[in-house]
């Protein structure tokens, strides 16, 4: 234990005296939580909506006040009126507007009679966000329109009733078990990879191979190091992250222990992982460009940003194997979904596993002479 414990020492030490390498690898994911939680995640508000009114009468004014409750309260939209329905669908095509309301001749009288309404939605679908939340809500808007003033005591129509499990959990929310991954990841690729590769390059390895130093207390102790940097870099995002996500469950005692023995798991399959692929590499430019290939290959299918079952068949089978997938669904259970050790321990078996077996692997294929 003796020789690992000073070449973590000597990690650590160097980490104490430059720490901002590793400062700038948690600042990444963490603009990634900010700025893709608020981009991504939230709701449309404030679209602009133009509305061309040819009827003018009573049910065109009433739909003209249902636009002023929904932008009042939801504001969803504002609605802007036009003369003629040219330059309305001129404005959706330039952009100066988010879609167009069109409501025909003799409206109000086909309303009334009960002849088969009709309500014109000009939209530019390029943006498929904005089109489909102004249909979603103009569809909402007309199926209210659509209710009878006096309701039926016995519904003959089939209802669906849904029951959510968890208050309405933001983007970011959901955002940032994938955020905290990466964090950890980042962490482990420099200190796994990076620095491991550049100090093996400057002939820092050659001290330690001219010692008594066995192969394992090496790559043990160098994992070690690594491992700490990771979980710091983890425990940082989780609570800061959690701060600007609002989410108090990683400061219950219960969560926040099996929080971090997710870390630490999580932590070893991390830079066991890196460690293994570049145990053999010689030219530190590797692993620079190693980072961006693990990072799409890794991150993405892991469903940190969307569902794992919306990818296809063959990413399905990189997730399956992705350590980044299941510390992703272990964050996800315990800050979400309240869960705990016991909720996540098919994670935690993986990564153990994982960790152990690349770190094994990697003892073996380490070469003990220059």
């Amino acid at each position: 234990m003796k020789p690992m414990m000073a070449i973590v020492e000597r990690e650590m030490r160097k980490f104490a005296r430059s720490p901002t390498l590793m400062m700038l690898s948690m600042t990444l994911p963490l603009v990634q939580l900010i700025i893709l939680g608020n981009a991504l995640g939230g709701k449309v508000t404030g679209a602009v909506l133009g509305v061309v009114d040819y009827d003018g009468r009573s049910q065109a004014v009433r739909l003209q006040e249902a636009f002023d409750s929904v932008a009042a309260n939801k504001r969803t939209f504002v609605t802007v009126p036009y003369e003629n329905e040219e330059t309305a669908r001129k404005e959706v095509r330039t952009g100066k507007l988010d879609g167009a309301v069109i409501i025909p001749r003799q409206y109000s009288r086909r309303v009334l009679a009960r002849d088969s309404p009709t309500l014109g939605l000009v939209l530019d679908n390029t943006d498929e966000v904005m089109s489909d939340s102004l249909q979603a809500e103009m569809q909402s808007l007309v199926d209210a329109l659509n209710a009878p003033v006096i309701q039926q005591r016995l519904n003959p129509q089939i209802e669906l009733k849904t029951v959510e499990l968890y208050p309405y959990v933001e983007y970011m929310k959901f955002l940032l078990p994938g955020s905290a991954a990466l964090a950890m990841y980042v962490a482990a690729l420099i200190s796994g990879g990076m620095l491991y590769v550049d100090d093996k390059a400057s002939g820092v390895h050659e001290g330690f191979l001219a010692t008594p130093i066995t192969k394992a207390e090496l790559v043990l102790g160098l994992n070690l190091a690594g491992i700490i940097k990771s979980i710091f870099a983890g425990i940082c995002l989780t609570a800061i992250g959690s701060l600007f996500a609002g989410i108090g469950a990683v400061f219950h005692v219960m969560s926040a222990v099996s929080i971090l023995v997710l870390l630490i798991a999580s932590s070893i399959a991390f830079n066991g992982m890196m460690f293994l692929l570049t145990v053999r590499v010689e030219d530190p430019v590797t692993p620079r460009a190693l980072f961006g290939v693990l990072n799409t290959l890794l991150f993405f299918p892991s469903g940190a940003i969307s569902p794992i079952a919306s990818l296809p068949r063959w990413l399905r089978i990189v997730a399956a194997v992705d350590p980044l997938t299941y510390a992703v669904h272990g964050v996800r259970a315990i800050l979400l979904k309240d869960g705990n050790l016991g909720t996540i321990w098919m994670d935690l078996l993986f990564l153990f596993g994982f960790g152990g077996a690349t770190l094994a692997m990697g003892i073996f294929l380490f070469k003990r002479t220059l």
